[in-house]
């Protein structure tokens, strides 16, 4: 089964025809970041009109003229909504217009299913750990479309830590991927941050690290002492990596599955790939994740959660709407 699958959430207008949830048969990306570089972030109203006029071409790179598909995906939230909205009346239009079912996707359950693409032997259940701007969850995979939430974060997200932190030493934007590569250079003990203890035992709190970073800076300014922005960057990165690895392998080793996988933008962290399948192998289990090009935003996912939804007969009405606010668990 040939899905064409449509992204357009955040900043990122992203189309691909994935088969059978598994083969990634074209994709194509128009990236939006030199664009919203200028205002140090998105802006939401030049996102959305940036993916209007990134949607007809991309189809054209992903779908010569003559092919077909046997239906249409579409990300319908969580996001951004006027940007979700491009997507969602693209997708609609496209399929009413060659009479194809339309398939609606959580975006964030196609950061999970990257995962199926990159490893096309990996079956639930298993355990994940889902990290990106938004959101920070860990979840069991119990079936295709089906999670219980294991963990979560109580405020920030580890990527808008990350983005936060980045900006507070002068990283531009995008601060997460910048922060991470000079933090390759850096000494990460040079600087102590300090991880959150919090009641759920597999839950996470970003909110202490950022303030502790914000702090720092200030004193160090104050005392006239110059920040080394790569110690400073290794020893933050040290600290949110530190928080989410021993959750997410403990979550895993407890669930009985034996499997970890990582999924979200911030998967594609250096660090955090390199701890997750350090401890987690250390810890019995097999490790899985995306490569990254599969962690930032990209259709090819949601063509793989796609899939099998529709297997479920889960396809929406042509009146289907965006919903910025989109839950993984107990989206119904």
């Amino acid at each position: 089964m040939r899905i064409l699958a449509v992204e357009s959430s955040c900043d990122e207008t992203a189309m691909a025809v994935v088969e059978d949830g598994r083969r990634v048969l074209s994709q194509a990306i128009a990236s939006q970041i030199d664009i919203h570089a200028l205002y140090g972030g998105v802006v939401p109203e030049i996102a959305s009109r940036e993916h209007v006029l990134a949607l007809d071409p991309l189809l054209d790179q992903v779908l010569p003229q003559g092919e077909t598909v046997d239906a249409v995906a579409v990300t319908f939230g969580p996001g951004l909504v006027g940007a979700l909205l491009t997507g969602v009346s693209w997708a609609k239009g496209f399929a009413y217009a060659r009479g194809l079912p339309l398939i609606p996707v959580n975006h964030i359950e196609g950061h999970v299913s990257a995962n199926y693409i990159a490893h096309p032997s990996l079956e639930p259940p298993f355990v994940c750990l889902v990290a990106s701007g938004g959101h920070s969850h860990i979840v069991r995979v119990d079936d295709y479309g089906s999670y219980t939430l294991l963990g979560q974060t109580a405020d920030d997200a580890a990527g808008e830590a990350f983005d936060k932190a980045a900006r507070v030493i002068g990283i531009p934007y995008p601060g997460g991927p910048l922060l991470d590569r000079l933090a390759e250079q850096g000494d990460d003990q040079a600087y102590h941050f300090p991880r959150a203890h919090v009641k759920g035992k597999y839950d996470y709190s970003f909110s202490g690290v950022k303030t502790a970073v914000i702090n720092e800076t200030h004193r160090l300014k104050q005392m006239g002492q110059e920040i080394r922005r790569e110690d400073f960057a290794a020893s933050f990165r040290r600290a949110v990596v530190d928080m989410l690895v021993e959750k997410a392998v403990a979550a895993a080793v407890d669930s009985g599955a034996g499997k970890l996988a990582l999924s979200g933008g911030v998967a594609a962290n250096q660090l955090l790939r390199r701890e997750a399948r350090e401890r987690g192998e250390r810890a019995g289990l097999a490790v899985y994740m995306p490569p990254v090009s599969l962690c930032t935003d990209n259709a090819a996912m949601i063509g793989s959660a796609a899939y099998y939804r529709y297997l479920k007969g889960e396809l929406a009405p042509l009146s289907l709407n965006a919903q910025p606010s989109l839950r993984l668990i107990g989206q119904e």
